[in-house]
């Protein structure tokens, strides 16, 4: 059994970390196939449900706090029905959302997805529906963001922006986050989908292989490549670490100097649903970090925590309890 491991989740509980991001309500509407459309040669769905679930930053939030963290989310949300009851989700789960700024001229964004199924049939995406705003935000929801950050972070033991390209955190969030990090000496972990370069002087920035080919100009990497474009985007972010996932095959974690990390995978043969493991292994790296985790270390949790969300279908979380049976059943395969 890996004891390191073992000993980092138990170390997770309580850790107070604040989480700086595009908050998105993943809502899916459920429907049972009734017949073909007279009007067009579409389906036509009963309605069977609604079920509404923290997605984007929101789900990085849900995650942390599922694994037993002390969270505090910090975005904006919409004075409207999905804002609601994403606050109201996250607010059950014991999360601190004082951070969340209501705004009534931006609202929440959405990801909805109209599933289809029956009886006879398996349940599939039909379509999904964006909502989101793509102007930049105001300076008054920049200026309370700010001054929520300033009041808190300092409380904290590691933060997380979680940059889903919607515009939350704004270059002086950005440079604000960092800058305080650094003077505090906390732990500031990146996930960026669009815009990793912006985000110099972070602790750790964690991206997956397609991200770094499209930041770095690549049309696309292999085992051949990636090296050095892990380190080239080490230099350019002046961050402490870089940890790039590879899908199916090891990770790969890049420290100052020239040090070079294989994080091997845990469920090359079980892979359901990757959607929102990104999330779940920025968070389980954070957590760890908190505790004063190696990089390492860090990067080896986030990689057996992402192997059980990827078994579940959606954006998922993990306890954990469910984190500690992977860790154990892993190594007991191995034997």
């Amino acid at each position: 059994m890996d004891k390191v491991m073992l000993d980092l989740v138990v170390a997770m509980q309580g850790q107070k970390i604040m989480i700086i991001g595009d908050m998105v309500a993943d809502i899916y509407l459920e429907g049972r196939i009734s017949r073909i459309s007279r009007e067009a040669p579409v389906l036509v769905l009963e309605h069977a449900g609604e079920t509404v679930v923290p997605g984007g930053a929101a789900n990085a939030v849900n995650n942390a706090a599922t694994l037993g963290g002390d969270v505090f989310a910090v975005g904006v949300v919409g004075d409207d029905n999905p804002g609601s009851q994403l606050t109201g989700i996250l607010r059950e789960k014991g999360i601190n959302t004082s951070g969340l700024i209501v705004d009534s001229s931006r609202p929440t964004v959405t990801k909805t997805r109209v599933m289809a199924g029956g009886q006879a049939t398996v349940r599939q995406q039909v379509v999904r529906i964006d909502c989101e705003a793509k102007e930049p935000i105001t300076a008054c929801l920049e200026k309370r963001l700010l001054e929520f950050i300033g009041d808190n972070i300092a409380a904290m033991k590691a933060v997380v922006m979680s940059d889903y390209g919607i515009q939350t955190i704004s270059p002086a969030v950005l440079q604000m986050v960092i800058a305080a990090c650094k003077q505090l000496s906390i732990p500031c972990i990146v996930d960026s989908r669009y815009n990793v370069l912006a985000f110099q002087g972070a602790t750790l920035v964690k991206q997956n292989e397609s991200e770094v080919a499209a930041a770095l100009g690549y049309n696309s990497l292999d085992s051949a490549s990636l090296p050095e474009a892990g380190h080239r985007l080490l230099e350019k972010l002046d961050a402490a670490a870089v940890l790039i996932t590879r899908g199916p095959e090891e990770a790969l974690l890049f420290e100052r100097p020239d040090k070079v990390t294989s994080i091997a995978v845990t469920n090359i043969s079980e892979v359901f649903d990757v959607t929102g493991a990104g999330d779940t292994a920025v968070v389980t790296a954070a957590l760890a970090l908190a505790t004063g985790a190696t990089f390492i270390e860090a990067s080896r949790l986030a990689n057996f925590a992402a192997g059980v969300v990827v078994k579940k279908p959606g954006t998922s979380t993990l306890t954990p309890a469910e984190l500690t049976e992977a860790i154990g059943v892993y190594h007991e395969n191995r034997r």
